[in-house]
């Protein structure tokens, strides 16, 4: 990586999308030195949140770019999309909770995998989740 980072973004419009963005960060998490857990982790809340945009929505965008903080460097993943809004974000954010007869793990278990977690969200006009992990 040089020192000014990079930042690529992808479209989801089709499933197959799902499988890229998965294997572009599993790839960029392996050369940027996260550990195996880390990588896994990483894969895995981008997939659930592709898949949610994907689901429910139909399609979106990812950006992957390299974050720093102080002496810290990580990856940075933000997803959006531009479908209907999350009426009640807490609700969503429960563990348990499913709008298609799912475990309801979906964003409150990729919360659980990152270092940092946010999400905004506006009925009408979509959401944005946006996922940090640090390199450790």
């Amino acid at each position: 990586m040089n020192n000014q980072g990079f930042f690529k973004k992808y479209v989801i419009d089709i499933e197959f999308d799902i499988i890229k963005i998965r294997q572009v960060v599993r790839k960029i998490s392996k050369v940027m030195q996260f550990d195996i857990v880390a990588q896994t982790k990483l894969v895995t809340a981008v997939s659930e949140l592709a898949r949610n945009v994907f689901d429910y929505v139909g399609k979106g965008e990812v950006i992957v770019e390299e974050a720093e903080d102080s002496f810290k460097r990580g990856l940075k993943i933000t997803v959006i999309d531009k479908g209907p809004g999350i009426p009640d974000i807490d609700l969503a954010m429960s563990d348990g909770f499913s709008t298609k007869k799912g475990l309801g793990k979906g964003l409150s278990g990729t919360k659980k995998l990152m270092d940092e977690f946010s999400i905004q969200s506006e009925v009408g006009k979509g959401t944005e989740v946006v996922i940090v992990k640090w390199v450790t």
